[in-house]
């Protein structure tokens, strides 16, 4: 059971590292830092955002509109840090 956590929390770790990454490389792109039309870049943005819009797509229909601010990655990483802090919590229930 232990390895089970273990994974799960792998998974958890990895999902907030990939949200991290996507928001501090759309705030490069956007202070034009990092240029999107370059290979490397643009090969990078698009998979994150193929791995992480179905994550953000559904916060965004529940979320007001805030004009350019787009609020979604936080949203999904306090999601993911209460789910992560709910596991850690409960899991002495289920070993």
């Amino acid at each position: 059971m232990q390895s089970l956590l273990e994974i799960v929390l792998l998974v958890v770790g990895v999902a907030k590292f990939l949200i991290f990454v996507h928001v501090i490389m759309s705030w490069l792109i956007s202070f034009n830092v990092l240029n999107a039309n370059q290979q490397l870049v643009g090969q990078i943005w698009y998979g994150l955002n193929r791995l992480l819009e179905p994550i953000y797509d559904p916060i965004r229909r529940i979320l007001p509109q805030t004009g350019g601010l787009d609020l979604a990655p936080l949203v999904a990483l306090l999601a993911i840090f209460g789910i992560e802090i709910i596991i850690r919590n409960n899991f002495a229930l289920f070993a």
